[in-house]
């Protein structure tokens, strides 16, 4: 009687820790989406910006340091415009050279047109007096000579004023020109975001088009995965999606499908089969909510690791694990 007993209680215990191992086996299981969620491993990226100098010089200072978070328009550095003031101050006097040699045309413009008035007058007494033979042909010619004589004066003088304003317009572009260098001297963060790396120091020579600064364009934070053939086809541009990173897995990060590849990566050298066409995948680029990156725009790192879920119906609701989303968010919803 008592060996029946004990060997219906061992029968019991391996059921009971049969069933045990079970559930704990499945408790530790990761808990898999359904087909209407595709998921991705990948890491924060933020497009990088190289700031450059398009003149070449000498560095004369850098006004931040790596890790510095920068406005746009912020000025970030400056070049040696020594050079370029002289040139400057050299191209303001010959603006002022060319307006005086105007004066000087216009001048002669008065005293042409008062020749001229002078020459017709005595032409017109000279044809009268020719007519009524006071004074003889070779008079007449003189005074017609004199007069188409200040006529052609006029004219000359009168390109001459042309060409004084022509010369005017070019002294002022090639200020204009000088300025613009030197403007271009110095550089401007193009963007809102932090500087990542100083690739040139003080006092260095920069050769045209030498990077200078490193920047990243923290509001274009985004992070990369790659979806098989099947699940790639199913993604659209603007499906919602949920980053979730390995630093906060209690967080589900809002974000959207902004590009899908149009070709494939780690493509077979032949695609012959249906399970070689499996193989095929497709890089998918997700952007985190740009209202998000506006309130955390201190905290945005890069670099780390997360996994991003994408809806592919948006009929099905989001699971409760990845509802759990920022509460700057939560807030904007309810707004």
């Amino acid at each position: 009687m008592f060996d029946k007993f004990k060997k219906l209680f061992l029968y019991l215990l391996i059921i009971a820790m049969a069933i045990g191992f079970y559930f704990i086996y499945n408790y530790l299981q990761p808990k898999s989406l359904s087909e209407e969620f595709a998921q991705g491993n990948g890491r924060i990226e933020t497009t990088q910006i190289d700031i450059s100098a398009k003149l070449a010089g000498r560095l004369l200072d850098i006004s931040v340091e790596e890790g510095d978070i920068v406005e746009k328009g912020q000025l970030l550095a400056t070049l040696d415009t020594k050079e370029l003031d002289a040139k400057l101050q050299e191209a303001l006097a010959y603006v002022e050279q060319a307006k005086q040699s105007k004066n000087y045309a216009n001048a002669i413009v008065t005293q042409r047109e008062s020749e001229l008035h002078l020459a017709t007058t005595n032409y017109n007494r000279s044809k009268t007096l020719y007519k009524n033979k006071s004074i003889p042909l070779v008079e007449l010619q003189r005074d017609e000579t004199t007069f188409q004589t200040a006529q052609a004066a006029l004219v000359a003088s009168k390109a001459q004023v042309i060409s004084a304003n022509a010369a005017i317009n070019a002294a002022k572009a090639q200020v204009e020109t000088i300025k613009v260098r030197i403007d271009e001297s110095k550089l401007y963060s193009p963007i809102k975001g932090r500087i990542l790396y100083k690739i040139a120091q003080n006092g260095e020579m920069i050769s045209s088009g030498g990077r200078v600064l490193v920047a990243l364009d923290l509001m274009n934070t985004y992070m990369t995965i790659f979806l098989p053939t099947s699940q790639a086809g199913l993604v659209d541009i603007g499906s919602e999606a949920r980053i979730v990173l390995d630093a906060l897995p209690n967080v589900a990060i809002p974000a959207t499908v902004t590009f899908v590849s149009p070709q494939a990566q780690f493509t077979p050298k032949e695609i012959e089969t249906q399970t070689e066409r499996e193989k095929l995948m497709f890089r998918i680029k997700i952007k985190i909510d740009s209202k998000l990156l506006e309130k955390y725009f201190n905290k945005i790192k890069t670099g780390l690791p997360g996994v991003a879920y994408i809806q592919l119906d948006s009929k099905i609701p989001w699971s409760e694990s990845l509802n759990k989303l920022p509460k700057s968010t939560l807030e904007n919803s309810v707004k």
